[in-house]
């Protein structure tokens, strides 16, 4: 069980029959009347955040998501199967349950799959990968201004912007959480 006045940012409980995160929280010691929690919290199934606010004295049980390291192998239509490098063991996971970060993810890639009382939730890709350019139009000397940028399209077929001396072929690093080049490989 955990008490509302010990929220902390990422601490997960169940609440109304939903698991919630806490993104943001603040204790509030008003001049007048008791005191209370106001916080941000995420609905970790369906992503939602509400503002809410808490008795310090309100009690919660915690939820315990398990993240488990598991290998990207291929995707048959709607279904994206990893593979469990412990037991090697296929787990299918729906398309709708991957996140718009997933397109910098390759086969063999060892993601982080996030569950719930056995049920998946979220898939993270790591958060720097390294791909190479399949294509982009080569850049032109002079018509720079400061940080020219043009579009480039990934092995794995994400888009995304890169500077005018990057070339096809060239392997570069990609943040996934905001989809912007870091550098070359």
């Amino acid at each position: 069980m955990i008490v509302a006045g010990d929220f902390r940012n990422g601490i997960t409980f169940e609440m109304d029959g939903n698991v919630v995160s806490i993104v943001e929280f603040q204790h509030v010691k008003p001049g007048k009347g008791a005191a209370f929690v106001r916080t941000k919290i995420r609905n970790v199934i369906t992503g939602a955040v509400t503002e809410r606010t808490f008795n310090p004295t309100e009690k919660f049980p915690t939820a315990f998501i398990e993240r488990k390291d598991m290998e990207y192998s291929y995707n048959d239509g709607d279904l994206y199967y990893f593979m469990d490098q412990e037991t090697y063991d296929m787990v299918p996971i729906n398309a709708d349950v991957l996140g718009d970060n997933f397109k910098f993810v390759k086969e063999n890639m060892v993601c982080k799959i996030l569950s719930y009382k056995g049920n998946v939730f979220g898939v993270e890709p790591p958060t720097f990968v390294e791909l190479e350019i399949a294509a982009t139009e080569p850049g032109v000397k002079g018509d720079t201004a400061t940080n020219a940028t043009k579009p480039a399209t990934l092995e794995t077929g994400a888009e995304v912007k890169v500077p005018l001396f990057i070339n096809e072929g060239e392997i570069i690093k990609i943040d996934t959480r905001t989809g912007e080049y870091l550098g070359r490989a």
